[in-house]
């Protein structure tokens, strides 16, 4: 197929466009280039695309696709908060326009990126699913609600939206994100020796490794209409549904001599869920996410050490909000949202 990838310049995005052309697809990149220089090691190798915001894009720049792996977005929520009236206008109504667009041309599959955070304030420690009630918390995960609603509406014949709600990404990318919480978590311990958590360490989390993520699209890229038309599939696995106390637990054996400090100053998060697999392994014969946080916290740690990670680094130039804070305190993050 010839699959229009957006955000392939971000996190997700360089993880996912290798995967795509091992697998014998042209993908054909979009994006801004806002996290584009987010590089720790070697630059990766880009697929050719067009450098273009998501509210600019044009029709034809969709001719001629088969599908979209649509992953574009002000991603994660305190980002989100930043600037909620353009996490709105980027993630949820420019979204949508590029699934009309899409569907106008031709385009017969539309894979949206979209997140466990969906469920936000479920709570308990029951397994939630695909069909458990939204209870978003924040604006990012608002926006993704409205797009899979609005999405929805253009299901057809001849045009299949797929929904792929990811548990919180981990794990390497040759762009990195310093701001989930792995990650996170990993860097100050190699930096500081220490691991920090500032909730009480109580919450629940969904886990999945960026690879594991790109492994499942492009499953879903290439399964009959009928296994994945129009339905919604948590992306990840039982076994890494952990507390933040677990998590920061791995962190410390990953990175020997460091301390873990579980502070609770920041209080109780409200955001706790743990979540069911099971849809996306039946949809999708073969499909098992097979990184643990154990290996995504070694991983992390070999990938940090051996490309030199800076303080700088870790806390500015890969933290998505210190980025885009700099930028609204300067008054220019609207400029630099729209290149």
């Amino acid at each position: 197929m010839r699959i229009l990838l957006t955000g392939h310049q971000g996190y997700l995005g360089s993880v996912m466009a290798p995967v795509l052309s091992a697998a014998g697809h042209e993908v054909i990149g979009l994006d801004s280039g806002l996290f584009a220089d987010c590089v720790l090691g070697p630059a990766p190798a880009d697929p050719p695309g067009h450098a273009v915001d998501l509210r600019d894009v044009t029709p034809d720049l969709l001719a001629g696709i088969d599908a979209v792996a649509h992953l574009a977005a002000l991603s994660n929520d305190p980002l989100g908060s930043l600037a909620p009236e353009l996490t709105y206008d980027i993630n949820h109504h420019a979204s949508v326009r590029l699934a009309r667009l899409a569907k106008e041309a031709g385009v017969r599959r539309f894979l949206y990126a979209s997140t466990c955070s969906v469920y936000g304030a479920s709570g308990g420690d029951g397994l939630v699913n695909e069909d458990a009630p939204l209870k978003p918390v924040t604006p990012y995960a608002e926006s993704k609600v409205r797009v899979e609603d609005d999405l929805v509406k253009l299901a057809d014949d001849d045009f299949t939206p797929v929904f792929m709600r990811n548990a919180t990404a981990f794990g390497f990318s040759p762009r990195l994100r310093a701001d989930i919480v792995l990650n996170n978590l990993v860097g100050h311990a190699v930096l500081t020796g220490e691991v920090r958590v500032l909730s009480d360490g109580t919450p629940w989390r969904p886990l999945v490794h960026a690879r594991d993520i790109a492994e499942a699209f492009l499953l879903a890229l290439e399964a009959p209409r009928e296994a994945v038309h129009a339905q919604a599939f948590n992306i990840g696995t039982e076994r890494n549904n952990v507390t933040v106390a677990e998590i920061a637990g791995e962190v410390a054996e990953a990175v020997p001599g460091a301390k873990l400090l579980i502070t609770g100053e920041a209080g109780n998060d409200p955001r706790s869920y743990r979540v069911d697999f099971a849809r996306v392994r039946r949809a999708l014969p073969g499909y098992e996410a097979r990184w643990t946080v154990k290996a995504g916290a070694a991983e992390l740690v070999d990938a940090y050490r051996a490309h030199g990670l800076t303080k700088h680094d870790f806390e500015r130039r890969f933290t998505r909000l210190a980025r885009l804070s700099d930028r609204k305190d300067q008054g220019t993050i609207s400029e630099d949202l729209r290149p």
